[in-house]
């Protein structure tokens, strides 16, 4: 039920889902629990399935304001966020330049060793490419990930100069950038940005070659550690360094740093998310509860930095 305050306080909110991605399954299941935890809480929200005619539909509806819970390119990307810029919209999460940064893994990661945080050797892919010369380069053992595509879309793990050509094809399909990164033995983790602060750290564990597409939201047997089993000195260095990937690229509001160990035990970047996932398998809301907020709280919380 609307409640005059919340109405008075945010007004009219649209929370935008679906798209046209690769994402978009993912996208619509984060959109409909987000607008049921907004109208839960007594937000006046409505939920905008995003098509290309977006634009039209948000200047017929005029909304007050936006929550952003699309995926990948064209509502991660900064694309739509410079829509939202143009049409005077506030909206949630990060702006132009830093959702671009972030949805770029090789201009992010370009950047991170740039400033001198770690992140794992990588070799851009293209048709010239040695193959056997990249896999040594990189230790042998490389993943193959398209540059603009989240989910684990795309990635491969190659080990011999036909699989690692073979990756970058299929890959290749999805993106017209497309990178090989060093492959990492270590433990993965992720590390959920909420009002520039790192909630717990979650550890990730599966049976998998590596945490993919079926892991991530379909698996019922994907394993989240939370506490993540660091001594609590590594775990405040890991959250040190998330919070220190996730400011460098301006990131604000919400967002999500992917993290994993080297065969030395080092912490290496992966990504950045903007816009994580907000469904029953999604890591924000399982880090915020370990933290105490729950899953209404947590909406409340990201809209709130629209205000």
């Amino acid at each position: 039920m609307v409640t005059d305050a919340m109405k008075q306080r945010f007004g009219l909110v649209a929370v935008l889902f679906g798209g046209t991605s690769s994402e978009r399954q993912v996208s619509l299941k984060s959109g409909q629990a987000v607008l049921s935890g907004l109208l839960r809480t007594g937000v006046n929200a409505v939920g905008v399935d995003a098509g290309p005619d977006i634009i039209t539909r948000l200047e017929a509806l005029g909304p007050d304001r936006i929550f952003i819970a699309l995926h990948g390119p064209g509502g991660e990307d900064g694309t739509l966020q410079g829509a939202l810029e143009f049409l005077g919209l506030p909206y949630t999460g990060s702006g132009v330049l830093a959702s671009a940064l972030a949805m770029d893994k090789l201009r992010c990661k370009q950047l991170w060793l740039g400033i001198g945080l770690p992140t794992a050797g990588f070799a851009v892919l293209d048709e010239q490419s040695n193959w056997s010369q990249v896999l040594s380069d990189l230790g042998g053992t490389v993943m193959v990930k398209p540059s603009h595509e989240g989910s684990s879309l795309g990635m491969t793990r190659a080990s011999n100069p036909g699989e690692l050509e073979t990756a970058w094809r299929e890959a290749a399909r999805l993106d017209s950038s497309v990178i090989a990164e060093q492959w990492l033995s270590g433990a993965e983790f992720t590390v959920a940005i909420l009002d520039g602060a790192a909630l717990p750290a979650i550890g990730l564990e599966t049976d998998r070659g590596f945490y993919d597409y079926q892991a991530k939201y379909i698996a019922d047997d994907t394993r989240y550690l939370c506490p993540c089993g660091l001594p609590v000195a590594e775990e405040d260095e890991l959250k040190a360094l998330a919070l220190q990937a996730f400011s460098s690229i301006g990131c604000r509001g919400w967002g999500r740093v992917d993290v994993m160990r080297d065969d030395q035990g080092s912490f290496q970047l992966l990504e950045v998310n903007t816009v994580p996932g907000m469904t029953d398998h999604s890591l924000v809301p399982m880090a915020a509860r370990a933290a105490g907020i729950g899953f209404d709280d947590l909406v409340l919380r990201i809209l709130e930095s629209t205000l």
